[in-house]
């Protein structure tokens, strides 16, 4: 009696497990964008507060992109962030980079959050800042 594995046997085994890699791995890589993107935009919204914050104090919205208040968030490994504002509104923009490059994210002084752009196969959404490859906020 020979005890062990044939090689048909080991060889369904390897092509089951691969079957299963090339499901699992594309929804993890979906999972962890979605978790960075989450992880870009909650600055963001801060920044939002704190653009507001500083017009109730000072009724204008320049120089507040440089003062103690309204200071942008620091850059990331995955986004960098952009602020503009001006007597009466603002912008505020996280850009993706590196794994999250496409991906731009935007805040206006009417409190709108957009997504403005995002990389291909990934849709965006509209009137809101797209977190799921189809769009959805």
């Amino acid at each position: 009696m020979q005890r062990g594995f044939t090689l048909i046997e080991v060889m369904i085994v390897v092509a089951i497990v691969a079957i299963l890699a090339a499901i699992a791995l594309p929804s993890y890589d979906e999972y962890v964008k979605r978790g960075q993107i989450v992880a870009g935009i909650t600055p963001l919204a801060d920044m939002g507060a704190k653009m507001e914050q500083f017009y109730q104090d000072n009724r204008t919205y320049v120089r507040a992109c440089q003062s103690r208040i309204a200071a942008g968030p620091a850059e990331t490994a995955r986004f960098k962030y952009i602020c503009d504002g001006h007597k009466t509104y603002y912008t505020v923009k996280a850009e993706g980079k590196g794994s999250m490059s496409g991906f731009v994210f935007v805040l206006t002084h009417e409190g709108a959050r957009n997504t403005a752009s995002t990389p291909s196969g990934w849709t965006k959404g509209s009137g809101c800042w797209s977190v799921r490859k189809d769009g959805s906020c």
